[in-house]
């Protein structure tokens, strides 16, 4: 069974203004251990193989980059050869809606136009979490997400929690079937030919 498997190989960069849980992300996908303290992150990146099924493996090169204005200049680097973008935001708060479109997306265009784009919504915990210093009212409902994700066109949408480890697989086993797809696709066949991954997008 072995010597028929396929195996294929994929760039996932994760983007996303800083602190709304990129690197917790990819702890927790990596070692599945959340990490209680905060790891700030300029850019890093590791690769870790992901089985579809018995007969196709995946190495993915996953990147976590800063999201901080301050790293603006040197995030562009990590863009190069991009398959796949896994565009983050907090859930804890709409204030930072408004970067997907001012900021990231333009961002993303500009330096891998050709790389397909998940929105990613972080931190799904804290809608079920009393913590005094979120503001309940200004948590991003899904629909709102599921709303961004339409109006851009993305590929696909997932809600996911570091924390619980909610969804935090299926975003990156969905990753991988992206990049087989890619891989599989011949060049008369149109590029991003669907726009769902597995009944796991939301």
């Amino acid at each position: 069974m072995a010597q028929n498997r396929k195996s294929f190989a994929g760039k996932v960069v994760l983007v996303g203004d800083g602190s709304c849980g990129k690197t917790c992300l990819l702890e927790v996908f990596k070692r599945n251990q959340f990490p209680e303290e905060y790891i700030p992150t300029v850019v890093d990146n590791f690769v870790k193989d992901v089985d579809i099924d018995e007969n196709t493996r995946v190495s993915l090169t996953l990147w976590d980059t800063a999201g901080q204005e301050a790293y603006d200049a040197v995030r562009p680097m990590s863009y190069t050869g991009t398959d796949l973008v896994l565009l983050c935001y907090t859930i804890e708060s709409q204030d930072t809606l408004p970067n997907i479109t001012e900021k990231w997306l333009p961002e993303i265009s500009n330096y891998c136009p050709n790389a397909g784009i998940f929105l990613i919504g972080l931190k799904k915990d804290i809608r079920d979490t009393i913590d005094p210093l979120v503001e309940q009212d200004k948590i991003v409902p899904t629909d709102l997400g599921k709303k961004i994700r339409n109006d851009n066109d993305l590929l696909d949408f997932y809600e996911c929690s570091a924390k619980t480890g909610e969804n935090v697989n299926n975003i990156f086993i969905n990753s991988a079937k992206f990049i087989v797809q890619e891989r599989s696709r011949t060049p008369s066949e149109s590029r991003f030919p669907c726009c769902c991954y597995s009944d796991t997008g939301i």
